[in-house]
């Protein structure tokens, strides 16, 4: 009956919500999904019947050698996005559908997004994680912490330039890059004056807010080993200079042991399940565009303690989330994925082959065969790691059978398995091929791990090397600005750190208009910036954006809740 509906459904091109099919589905106690990871209910922390935090002292890192991590990226995105996390949770139904334990390791959601454009981030029709409310909607309070151990940090810091008698650090006001936070998408608070109101107001200076996702307490959450390492991490954040030109970190204010404090909770990864009671752990959301883009390496280990196939995803496309995966994640958490399944769509391929937005539903051939050698610079570059890649078709209902056709005979001329993904219409049951073919990939792999650069190298090589090999550029430009950063990088010793660039994601350049597979074209370095807590150099290319406005709908209008409690309109 269930596979009858969803045919029904798309027969007739009319769709549940996603909202509307999570709501359909009776979840199970969560304690019920925990005896699948062979976890004692007496071990979990519960929120509610349906969610529950896991105690870090359920990571085995014996079974982390044993374990098979599934990287899930894709190409680069048209604006609306390919379907990682839909095809993630599928893939993970589709594991479990052919006798595998198999587990879903992801972010969380953002409230930004989720009340602005682009919706909700649990998946998908028929691939989603539930309760899918809860998970859009504060969840387990994570990104309520981070936002507190970041906004303390932030008070503390005026605090210490408001007083000048005890351990004041003589800060220079000027030179603050610590930034305030909030989970919610304000366009208005990008650039403010603080401290108005005379004597007991402060001292005045030019700050502003980022997204909560933005912060870099969210991305050292995520590169912490454990509550001992979260807390140095914070220590360790730099705020700024003192008014002779000396680095001032947060360890000089005695910060990190109430930050660590607010983070207590927020540290431990957070287990829900899938629409077909599959496990799945959610933890940590950093953005993918200016930090590494992926969930926390505490729960990447969880998932790989507990769970034979562990799957799960970088934001955005390969050039941007992968490469962070691989050249930083992995270099801190000390595990490599054994296989990347790359999600690629239809219209996003007829996209970098020129294709008009308007016009990605008619079909057309030619355009995608041209716009495959987006694709394929992705395929090259995840085998440079010495990772096998397997390709996945995120099918939409107006993609033509001669366009599939032609994608498969184009991947399979690379020798890369490839496979329709149909886990939004027909869940784990439509991704039983692309599963098998992951896991035969995994069997068949040979390769040894490869990074793109070593850390040790100088931070112009290193960029070098990911400009090069990840991009396919003829090298790196830097401003005047950038290079007063570079010099300020050796002075304070960070050069040993590896990269996190922040570049668009919907182009191999820092370009978004220049689609396909550019060549001939240079890496513009506009500045750097230092998340020295969480462990890497970020070099800034082209204007990167971390607080969100609104659309002028935003989908918030829509959202609304009955007298039941029941929430409605959310997507």
């Amino acid at each position: 009956m269930f596979a009858a509906n969803i045919k029904i459904y798309f027969k007739q091109k009319i769709m549940l919500s996603d909202i509307e099919i999570a709501q359909s589905t009776t979840p199970k106690h969560i304690k019920l999904i925990a005896e699948k990871l062979n976890i004692d209910a007496d071990d979990l922390e519960y929120y509610g019947k349906y969610k529950c935090k896991l105690p870090l002292n359920l990571i085995n890192h014996e079974n982390l050698t044993k374990s098979n991590l599934i990287l899930v990226t894709a190409i680069n995105p048209t604006p609306a996005g390919e379907g990682k996390t839909t095809m993630s949770i599928g893939l993970t139904e589709g594991l479990n559908k052919i006798g595998k334990k198999a587990v879903a390791v992801l972010r969380e959601p953002s409230l930004g997004p989720v009340f602005g454009v682009k919706g909700g981030a649990a998946g998908g029709g028929y691939s989603q994680v539930i309760p899918m409310e809860d998970i859009n909607l504060h969840f387990t309070g994570d990104f309520s912490a981070v936002e507190k151990a970041n906004n303390l940090l932030s008070a503390l810091i005026d605090n210490n330039i408001q007083n000048k008698k005890e351990n004041n650090l003589n800060i220079d006001p000027r030179t603050v890059v610590w930034k305030r936070v909030m989970d919610m998408n304000d366009r208005s608070l990008r650039q403010m004056i603080i401290a108005l109101g005379g004597k007991n107001g402060g001292i005045p200076r030019e700050t502003g807010f980022n997204i909560t996702a933005a912060s870099e307490v969210m991305a050292i959450l995520c590169m912490s080993k454990d509550l001992k390492d979260l807390k140095q991490k914070c220590g360790n954040i730099y705020m700024g200079n003192t008014f002779d030109g000396q680095p001032v970190f947060a360890r000089q204010l005695n910060a990190q042991g109430a930050m660590a404090a607010l983070l207590k909770d927020a540290i431990k990864p957070n287990l829900v399940q899938t629409l077909e009671g599959n496990p799945a752990i959610l933890h940590g959301g950093p953005f993918a565009n200016i930090a590494q883009g992926t969930n926390t390496i505490l729960a990447t280990k969880m998932g790989m303690s507990l769970a034979d196939y562990v799957v799960t995803e970088a934001g955005f496309g390969a050039d941007l989330g992968a490469e962070k995966f691989l050249n930083i994640k992995c270099g801190y958490a000390g595990v490599t994925p054994k296989c990347v399944m790359i999600v690629a769509t239809i219209r996003a391929l007829k996209y970098h082959g020129g294709v008009d937005v308007k016009e990605l539903k008619n079909e057309n051939v030619e355009a995608l065969k041209k716009g495959f050698c987006n694709l394929e610079k992705h395929l090259e570059n995840i085998k440079s790691f010495g990772i096998p890649p397997v390709v996945v078709i995120n099918k939409f209902y107006a993609d033509s059978a001669a366009e599939v056709d032609t994608l498969i005979k184009l991947v399979e001329g690379k020798g890369v398995a490839i496979a329709i993904g149909a886990g939004f219409e027909h869940g784990g049951e439509g991704m039983k091929e692309i599963a098998q073919k992951v896991v035969d990939t995994i069997a068949n792999s040979t390769g040894s791990f490869l990074g793109t650069y070593d850390w040790n190298d100088t931070v112009e090589n290193k960029l070098e090397a990911i400009a090069k090999k990840i991009y396919g550029a003829d090298g790196v430009d830097y401003t005047a600005k950038a290079l007063t950063d570079l010099k300020k990088i050796y002075k304070m010793g960070f050069d040993k750190l590896p990269i996190c660039m922040a570049k668009t994601q919907y182009s191999l350049t820092d370009d978004p208009k220049k689609i396909g597979r550019p060549t001939n074209f240079r890496l513009t370095v506009r500045e750097f910036e230092f998340a020295n807590g969480a462990g890497f150099i970020i070099p800034v290319c082209g204007e990167m954006m971390r607080m969100p406005g609104l659309p002028q709908i935003p989908a918030a209008e829509a959202i609304d809740i009955d007298d039941d409690g029941k929430i409605l309109g959310l997507f």
